[in-house]
C-alpha cells in the first residue's frame, strides 16, 4: 500500500491553511490526504476524509461528536474520534497538523497514540508555551505558528511552507530501522542506582540497554517503546511510579502502568524497587495529611515519605493485579532485605514491617503459571547477587 502524507486541520476555521499547506506537501512529491477534524460548520475546502469520517471513529457514535452546543464537550469526544482513527491508519508516512487550542488538543491526541519514529509535526498557536499536554512522551515535534490561524499571511505562508518541506523530507526518507543488538528497557531510580547499573553491564554485550528514570514520564516513554515494538524486553526493577500514582505522589505512573507488557506478552523481570517511598517537591509542599509522617529531604526541591504497612498492602494489591494480566513470560523478584538504599537496616526507610506487608501481598494476590513466576531472594534490591539473578532471569525468559 502507498503511503501517504495525512495533512490535518479544522476545515471549517482553517480551510485556507489547510489547502495550502497539503498543496505545498503535494508539490513536494508526497501523496497527500486531507483530513478534517473541524466540529463547526462545513468545511471551507476540499478534503479527503471528512470530519464525519473521523466522528464515526467514536465509540458511542458520530452524533456524540457534532451537532451539538458545546464545543468543549465536541472538542474533547473529537479527539477520542480522531486517536481512535489514527489507530487505524495503515498507510500512513507521516502527519502533519494545523491548529489553535482545540485543534491542538485533538490531532495531537492522535498523534499520541501513533508509533514512535513515525513523523510529526504539529504547527499550533500553542507551540510556544507548555507542550506537555500536547506531547506526553509522543515524538511530535511542535512547530509556533507565531501568528494565528485567521487567514494566510506573509508570514504564516514560510512557516507552512517549512513544515511542509519538513514533514515530507521526513516521509520520503525515513530514517533506516534499527540494526545491531536489540533493546531492553530499564526503570532505575538513584536509591536503585548500583543495581540496574549492574544488570546493563551484565547484558551490555547482547543487549541496548535504554535505561529509563522512574518519573512517571520515564514509566510512560519506556512502556511506549514497547507499545510501538522498539524493545525486545524489559527489565523493570524500580516501580516506585506506582506509589505516587495511589498515594498522590508528583511522579506518579498513570493506571496503564504495566499496561504494555500485558498487551505485547513481551519478557519482563520486574521488581519492587523503591516501593517504599511516595515523592513531594519542597517541604511545604507536602499535602497536610501527610506532614506527620515519616519524611525524608532527598535535596532541596525533593521531600520523600516512607509508605506505610497498610500503603504497602494497597501497593501489593494493584502490582499483583497488573501482572496477572500479563500473559508473556514475567519474574518477578522480590528482595528481601530492602527495596532503596534507605531500605537497609539502620537506614531512614527501615521497615521491616513494611516490606512484609508489601512482599506477603505481592505472593498472596499473584497468580502463578508456568510462564508468569514470583521469585524470592534473600538480598538488598543493590546486593550484586540480586542484580546478577536479574540479569540470568532476563536472559532464561528471553530465550523463548
Amino acid at each position: 500500500m502507498a503511503k501517504r502524507v495525512y495533512v490535518v486541520g479544522t476545515a471549517d476555521t482553517k480551510g485556507d491553511e489547510l489547502g495550502f499547506l497539503a498543496d505545498k506537501v503535494a508539490a513536494l512529491g508526497s501523496e497527500v490526504l486531507r483530513v478534517d477534524i473541524g466540529t463547526g460548520a462545513p468545511p471551507t475546502v476540499a478534503v479527503d476524509i471528512t470530519a464525519d469520517e473521523v466522528a464515526a471513529h467514536h465509540p458511542d457514535g458520530v452524533s456524540v461528536v457534532l451537532g451539538g452546543d458545546d464545543r468543549g464537550i465536541a472538542v474533547a469526544a473529537m479527539a477520542e474520534a480522531f486517536a481512535r482513527f489514527t489507530e487505524t491508519r495503515t498507510d500512513m508516512a507521516g502527519i502533519v497538523g494545523i491548529g489553535g487550542g482545540g485543534g491542538t488538543a485533538i490531532i495531537t491526541a492522535g498523534m499520541r497514540r501513533l508509533p514512535l519514529g513515525l513523523p510529526k509535526i504539529m504547527v499550533s498557536t500553542l507551540a510556544s508555551g507548555d507542550v506537555a499536554p500536547y506531547v506526553d512522551v509522543s515524538d511530535i515535534i511542535m512547530m509556533p505558528s507565531v501568528t494565528d490561524m485567521a487567514g494566510l499571511n506573509r508570514l504564516s505562508r514560510v512557516i507552512l511552507s517549512n513544515a511542509a518541506q519538513a514533514i515530507a523530507g521526513m516521509a520520503r526518507a525515513p530514517a533506516p530501522a534499527a540494526e545491531g543488538k536489540p533493546a531492553i528497557g530499564l526503570t532505575m531510580f538513584g536509591v536503585t542506582t548500583p543495581c540496574v547499573t549492574a544488570i546493563a553491564e551484565r547484558l551490555r554485550d547482547d543487549y541496548d540497554c535504554m535505561v529509563f528514570h522512574a518519573t512517571g514520564t520515564g514509566g510512560r516513554a519506556m512502556e511506549k517503546l514497547a507499545d510501538s515494538r522498539l524493545l525486545a524486553g524489559v527489565i523493570d526493577i524500580t516501580t516506585t511510579e506506582v506509589c505516587d500514582l495511589l498515594f498522590g505522589g508528583v511522579l506518579p505512573a498513570t493506571e496503564d502502568r504495566f499496561g504494555a507488557i500485558a498487551r505485547t506478552g513481551l519478557p519482563f523481570v520486574g521488581s519492587v524497587g523503591a516501593l517504599d517511598m511516595v515523592n513531594f517537591w519542597a517541604p511545604t509542599t507536602v499535602p497536610r495529611k501527610y506532614r506527620k509522617r515519616l519524611l525524608y529531604r532527598h535535596n532541596p526541591n525533593v521531600t520523600l515519605m516512607r509508605t506505610s504497612a497498610e500503603e504497602c498492602i494497597a501497593i501489593g494489591r494493584w502490582i499483583a493485579a497488573k501482572l496477572n494480566a500479563c500473559e508473556g513470560p514475567v519474574r518477578f523478584l522480590i528482595p528481601e532485605r530492602g527495596v532503596s538504599a534507605l531500605d537497609v537496616e539502620g537506614g531512614a526507610f527501615f521497615d521491616a514491617a513494611a516490606d512484609h506487608a508489601l512482599f506477603s501481598t505481592i505472593e498472596e494476590t499473584f497468580r502463578q503459571t508456568d510462564r508468569r513466576r514470583l521469585v524470592r531472594l534473600p538480598w538488598h534490591v543493590n546486593d550484586p547477587r540480586f542484580a546478577q539473578t536479574a540479569a540470568a532471569q532476563f536472559r532464561e525468559i528471553a530465550k523463548g
